[in-house]
């Protein structure tokens, strides 16, 4: 397949004026889903990938190459510019090039990196960050390993929840400086340090942690071009596969169940519609 068309709208999406909210995917239908309803950007989530494709916690227990093939299996669903959160690259600088070079070949539009010292290491009682010389070397090494120049790279750190503004600003600046195309900031922010900032940067910034405090317009000007709301869609998914089945093993019919969706929306989602002429051009 090819992936550029969609690389180049996410550089259009994120190198506007506007913040954006990103739909959180996890599946196939899931960014059929967000697709159809009209977000600009899918995103999927380190955490959601431990869920979905291991049903663990977040802990970095998922693999490179599992995530890479969800990664795959969102992207060839449909056409929705996916950004990612390759926690800190599945290792050293060499593992980020690895990691770049995976998910390049999976399709995905937008890739961030972060430096967090990843996995928990023994005895750890509160997260840490790597050094910020390596987290430069991370950030090199992976704007190095891309083949295709439409590809984002997203400098991500905690710095700002983890040792406090001046670290966030200074990363910040460091990361810009290498190259990356876009900042994204875990957690953390506050009004002032955003407004610093806006002072400093000149490449796309982002926020997790449900955002900050402020609209979309605030955000906006301020140079937010994506602020995360949270990744309730696979939350909502699991309490409604949980109440399906619960209510079945409980006697429920299946013809009184509620929140089902329709023949129509399972036709639509699935494409049923184009397999259907499919077959009829290509197996009658």
């Amino acid at each position: 397949m090819h992936w550029t068309d969609r690389r180049e709208r996410y550089r259009a999406a994120i190198g506007g004026t506007e913040c954006l909210h990103p739909g959180s995917v996890f599946d196939a239908i899931s960014a059929r889903i967000a697709e159809e309803l009209g977000f600009e950007i899918g995103m999927f989530a380190g955490s959601i990938g431990s869920f979905s494709v291991l049903g663990n916690p977040d802990l970095i227990l998922l693999t490179l190459t599992e995530f890479a093939h969800q990664a795959y299996r969102i992207n060839r669903a449909g056409k929705l510019p996916l950004m990612v959160d390759a926690d800190h690259g599945y290792g050293n600088a060499l593992n980020v090039m690895r990691t770049i070079q995976e998910l390049e070949t999976a399709g995905v539009a937008g890739i961030m990196i972060e430096d967090t010292l990843l996995p928990r290491q023994f005895g750890e009682k509160s997260p840490t960050l790597v050094s910020l010389d390596e987290g430069i070397g991370k950030m090199r090494a992976a704007l190095a390993a891309r083949e295709d120049k439409s590809l984002v790279i997203i400098g991500r750190t905690s710095a700002a929840a983890i040792e406090g503004p001046d670290e966030a600003l200074k990363r910040a600046k460091a990361y810009q400086a290498e190259g990356v195309d876009a900042l994204f900031f875990a957690g953390g922010v506050t009004k002032e340090l955003l407004e610093a900032l806006h002072a400093e940067i000149r490449i796309p910034m982002m926020l997790g942690g449900g955002g900050m405090a402020g609209d979309k317009a605030y955000l906006g000007k301020m140079g937010v071009r994506v602020a995360l709301q949270g990744h309730q869609p696979f939350s909502a998914a699991v309490q409604a596969t949980y109440e399906t089945l619960k209510a079945l093993r409980e006697g429920v019919k299946p013809s009184e169940l509620k929140g089902v969706a329709s023949a129509e929306t399972m036709a639509r989602v699935t494409r049923e519609g184009t397999f259907k002429s499919w077959t009829e051009k290509f197996l009658n």
